[in-house]
């Protein structure tokens, strides 16, 4: 799986909590579907359910209740979930991912001068096969980014318009990850 082609084909890219959504996330175009909030209990079955409906799944692993960021913890939930990619805002997480030969994105939160590069560090130190930028509406940041890596940046947080999708396109974004159903099919 290419990474970055796959989320060409699919610019916007349902994003589901729990079972929230999951009958319209399946029922989308989108080849690829994020769950970014789940627990032990469910998260088997709901990545059964996007596998059967023909999906890719990332699973956000520091968001799945009761489950630890230990390297047990991650290759528990890559065993058993059947998760195609993870999510993660820990470069721990990072580093057994692609120990495991599991395409990962990272998760970044841009507040200032500092995290942000802070943030280009950490990709060249970490090497996800994307990173993620929160909160998604900053096409300045995204295009910054996008210049100094050469990994796919999505965006993700606070998109809740059209024109959120459209800019952070435009500024180099190469998909975008949103709860908001109604831009699932723009």
């Amino acid at each position: 799986m290419k990474l970055r082609e796959l989320l060409e084909r699919n610019p916007v890219i349902p994003a589901i909590k729990n079972d929230t959504y999951l009958e319209e996330a399946k029922n989308s175009s989108s080849e690829v579907v994020f769950v970014i909030m789940a627990n032990l209990i469910n998260i088997k079955d709901i990545v059964s359910e996007l596998k059967k409906a023909g999906k890719i799944v990332f699973v956000h692993v520091d968001m799945i209740e009761g489950l630890s960021s230990s390297t047990y913890g991650v290759e528990y939930i890559i065993e058993n979930s059947g998760l195609d990619g993870m999510i993660t805002t820990k470069h721990s997480v990072v580093s057994i991912a692609n120990k495991n030969n599991i395409p990962v994105i990272q998760r970044f939160f841009i507040l200032d001068s500092f995290s942000f590069k802070n943030t280009l560090v950490h990709i060249r130190e970490n090497k996800p096969s994307a990173v993620e930028i929160l909160p998604g509406i900053m096409p300045k940041i995204i295009s910054r980014i996008e210049k100094a890596v050469s990994i796919p940046i999505i965006a993700g947080g606070l998109i809740d318009e059209k024109d959120d999708v459209i800019n952070a396109l435009k500024a180099g974004a190469v998909g975008i990850s949103t709860t908001d159903k109604k831009l699932w099919e723009s």
